[in-house]
């Protein structure tokens, strides 16, 4: 059994996501660094940095960092999809994982928390901060498009660990409407993505 500690509209859904696709037993606890309770008290003892998502897995061992969870899973359920099974394909998916993840995560934080990179700015400052990075994510995901949006490490078919975290990931910050007018196929296809019932019935319950 697995135990998953997330929060709604958060990275967790991504894993919510592969654990159904995996087929795996799992116990979801809602928690994170801005809700209090119960679960925020047991994610604090088994991760001190309060990160969503958190994967307890069998042996209770912890893993954190959605791009490690992904992968681990992938491995551990080799059938499931998650990752390619050739070797050319699975790197170019590692790639995409760790792009998402140090790319627009980044980005994401400094939107989300600016005073965290400028403790002592005045509220324009944050403003403009907060604008920047913005506009810095969405150039992120066109990148993303120019570079994976391809037969190789891209499926919007048969979804898997890459469009599970960019379905997840593009949700947030305008990503979403600007790609729908700069990269209209790229956002297309991830609308079909969403539309996987995985997919769609982990959105749902998330509030997208």
């Amino acid at each position: 059994m697995f135990t998953l500690f997330g929060a709604d509209r958060s990275g967790s859904a991504a894993i919510e996501m592969a654990l159904t696709l995996c087929g795996a037993d799992y116990r979801l606890v809602g928690a994170s660094s801005w809700e209090e309770g119960a679960g925020q008290d047991e994610l604090t003892r088994l991760n001190p940095l309060m990160q969503v998502p958190t994967l307890v897995i069998p042996g209770d061992g912890v893993l954190t960092e959605s791009a490690a969870i992904l992968i681990h899973l992938g491995l551990e359920f080799p059938l499931s999809g998650l990752l390619s099974q050739d070797a050319f394909e699975r790197a170019q998916q590692l790639r995409a994982l760790a792009y998402i993840t140090t790319s627009c995560y980044a980005s994401i934080g400094m939107i989300d928390y600016p005073e965290r990179w400028l403790p002592d700015a005045d509220a324009d400052q944050l403003d403009r901060l907060v604008a920047g990075a913005r506009s810095k994510l969405h150039s992120q995901w066109e990148v993303f498009s120019h570079v994976f949006y391809n037969p190789v490490a891209w499926h919007p078919q048969a979804p898997g660990a890459v469009e599970m975290l960019a379905s997840v990931v593009s949700q947030w910050s305008g990503a979403r409407e600007h790609l729908e007018r700069s990269r209209p196929e790229f956002s297309a296809s991830l609308g079909r993505i969403d539309r996987h019932s995985v997919i769609k019935a982990v959105l749902q319950r998330h509030g997208w």
